[in-house]
């Protein structure tokens, strides 16, 4: 899933280090012949290089960012039926949790393939800015988490 970049950081080790809109670090190395980044070894680069996409696995994976911060939790309910499925996006910058707490429902994320049944217990990930479809397949509560990584904490 491509993302934003939206700041630098440098690593421990002095290697910059992207922070996408999605909260997810990534090492960008200028490391010839391998990986060609010239525009990362100077502040104007860096600076030019802001709103670029850059290609996230971690999204992929339905990864939540390290040091994300549960912001708010909203219990829910749908009665049973694919006529009573519920649609949402998650904001920029924040990611949905999924918690079922009774009953069944199936969680569908057509940008990245995903058509997961979810029970009592078990959670789904949405990554920010990916429409999501909650298809309850008996009546079902749960809760909808929102979290975000905190500036400056990716």
């Amino acid at each position: 899933m491509h993302r934003p970049i939206t700041g630098f950081r440098l690593d421990e080790a002095g290697d910059w280090v992207a922070i996408l809109g999605c909260g997810h670090p990534q090492h960008v190395r200028h490391n010839p012949p391998f990986v060609r980044r010239p525009w990362v070894t100077t502040e104007g680069g860096r600076r030019r290089a802001l709103g670029q996409l850059l290609d996230c696995v971690r999204c992929d994976r339905l990864e939540l960012p390290a040091g994300a911060v549960l912001g708010t939790r909203a219990e829910r309910s749908l009665p049973g039926g694919a006529a009573k499925a519920s649609d949402d996006r998650a904001a920029p910058g924040t990611w949905h949790v999924i918690v079922v707490r009774d009953g069944r429902l199936r969680l569908r994320i057509a940008a990245l393939h995903i058509d997961a049944p979810l029970g009592p217990g078990a959670t789904g990930v949405v990554p920010p800015e990916v429409a999501y479809r909650l298809e309850p397949l008996e009546p079902t509560r749960f809760v909808v988490e929102q979290h975000a990584v905190p500036a400056g904490r990716a």
